[in-house]
């Protein structure tokens, strides 16, 4: 932080506090972060709108956390940033405003937050958008001679490819085609879950037991039994009482890859190569196990199967490819945004948490759910469709506790944002961890609310970007390319646990959250599933 912005931050008595909000007092000073007119502090909005001197403002004068790269990751790396990544932007957004520069070794960035705001980073991210490239991800490819899903391409050899994957899982044709079955491995999640209240609950009648146990590590295996059913056309095992040791060991490896990218996301991959880095040589482990379940038996890595996915004339199972033992790979490489890389499991813990501290909340959903299912005959598509509370529960999860924290662009014009001038082809991160809890975008922001999604409350606030409030899966042309497959998962779970199961917590304070590349709770919340 700038002097002048701490000096004006202590005098006004504002730190810690949620940026723009009622009752700023007086301040003798102007800064990045407001400005005095008429002995009264302008909000950081309306100065920068039209600018004290009626200017746009420069890309150096944007508020930032430091100049020096280096001593910012030296900063990171000592406090711990890395874990708390999305509290620091919450903490630097209430600090400076709604607009920030960050640089972090290797790595600068613009942050911003308001729906406003991130409207105008989509309408420049151009024909061929650009994330921010996974280097430690793309780096790994090539030393080990992997090919580059679609998530790592960029340009038109991006484009030509995300076009035949949206004809596979995002059209509405294919999501009719693989509802059944995720549909079924929910029921049978369900099913597995009801046994184990029955042999390991309390309580003296049966029909009323109740068991509480912490869900995460069946989520995990839900999520991957249920993304691959969809993928494969064949069920994976997961299910069973005793998992194998090599799914466990996948598991791992999916773990330790996720919390050993952010900080490579900051120095060089191949100086930490050339070097033999310890950190790289564990990120570089973990994946080169994922890798191994991606292949067949004459070792055809999982980017390479999943272009034959892409290549069939029609959607089907890949259980084509004779021989492709396990192949998980590939439920990476298909997403095109890290959040689809949490799976559905965290959210689902998120999601089962909040339903059980909030009783009325899980009440109105259910019942709306129960009335939709007798409605719908057995057909999961016609269930959900008559449920648009499910739908609004997980909008709602994914506001509070965004899978992936981030979502970028980097403009191919130059742009205006907060009066500020951005270059083209600067890094514009949208920070959705502290857009969901801000009062500036949200009425009430820490209440779940799966409400406030729906149809006549969005028409009655309908402005400009109401769009852009919900970002979780991204937008537009490189969205992620999973999503109908996470939505319509989470949506299903949700909808058979509640048709079985009364959800409640033995303590409902709130969850600490830790961010490796998707964010998760610190310690996962125990549920108690009481049978209906």
């Amino acid at each position: 932080m700038s002097t002048g912005v701490a000096a004006c931050v202590r005098a006004s008595g504002t730190s810690g506090s949620r940026f723009l909000g009622p009752g700023q007092p007086k301040v003798l000073c102007t800064t990045a972060a407001g400005t005095v007119v008429d002995g009264k502090l302008e909000t950081v909005k309306a100065v920068r709108k039209r600018g004290v001197d009626g200017r746009v403002r420069g890309f150096e004068e944007i508020p930032h956390t430091g100049r020096n790269g280096w001593i910012n990751l030296l900063k990171f790396w000592r406090e711990n940033r890395f874990q708390q990544l999305h509290l620091h932007m919450e903490r630097t957004f209430n600090a400076l405003g709604p607009i920030y520069r960050e640089k972090v070794g290797t790595l600068s960035s613009v942050n911003i937050l308001l729906p406003a705001d991130i409207s105008e980073m989509f309408k420049s991210e151009g024909l061929h958008p650009r994330r921010m490239t996974l280097e430690p991800w793309a780096t790994h490819r090539e030393i080990r001679n992997h090919r580059k899903g679609v998530f790592l391409k960029n340009g038109e050899e991006w484009r030509s490819d995300r076009l035949q994957l949206n004809k596979e899982v995002m059209m509405s044709a294919a999501v009719r085609r693989f509802l059944p079955l995720l549909d079924d491995v929910a029921k049978d999640f369900c099913r597995l879950l009801e046994d184990r209240v029955e042999r390991e609950g309390r309580g003296a009648e049966e029909a009323k037991r109740s068991l509480t146990i912490d869900p995460s590590p069946d989520l995990f295996r839900f999520a991957l039994e249920a993304s691959c059913h969809v993928l494969y056309g064949e069920r994976i095992g997961l299910f069973s009482s005793s998992p194998s040791l090599e799914s466990q060991k996948f598991i791992w490896a999916v773990e330790r890859m996720l919390t050993t990218t952010p900080p490579l996301l900051y120095l060089p991959p191949r100086l930490l190569l050339r070097v033999g880095a310890p950190l790289w040589t564990e990120h570089a482990t973990a994946w080169d196990h994922i890798f191994s379940h991606g292949e067949d038996p004459e070792g055809v890595p999982a980017s390479v199967v999943l272009s034959g996915f892409r290549d069939c004339g029609s959607w089907r199972p890949l259980r084509w490819i004779d021989g492709w033992r396990g192949g998980h790979g590939v439920c990476l490489n298909i997403s095109d945004d890290p959040s689809c890389h949490g799976s559905t499991a965290v959210p689902l813990q998120f999601g089962l948490f909040e339903l059980g501290r909030n009783p009325e909340v899980q009440d109105r959903v259910r019942q709306q759910v129960k009335r939709s299912w007798a409605q719908a005959g057995g057909d999961p598509q016609k269930a959900l469709q008559g449920a648009p509370l499910l739908k609004g529960t997980i909008k709602e999860i994914l506001r509070l506790y965004p899978v992936g924290i981030t979502v970028q662009r980097y403009p191919v014009h130059d742009i205006v944002l907060q009066n500020y001038h951005i270059p083209a082809g600067t890094m514009v991160q949208a920070c959705l961890y502290p857009m969901g809890r801000s009062s500036q975008v949200f009425e009430e922001p820490l209440n779940f609310d799966p409400g406030r999604w729906s149809v006549s409350r969005e028409e009655g606030q309908r402005g400009e970007v109401m769009g852009f409030r919900s970002l979780a899966f991204g937008f537009g042309a490189r969205q992620c390319v999973g999503r109908r497959i996470a939505e319509n998962e989470m949506q299903l779970l949700l909808m058979h646990i509640l048709l079985r199961f009364h959800l409640s917590v033995p303590s409902s304070e709130d969850l600490q959250t830790t961010a490796t590349l998707i964010l998760q709770p610190k310690t996962p919340p125990r549920i108690t599933f009481s049978k209906l």
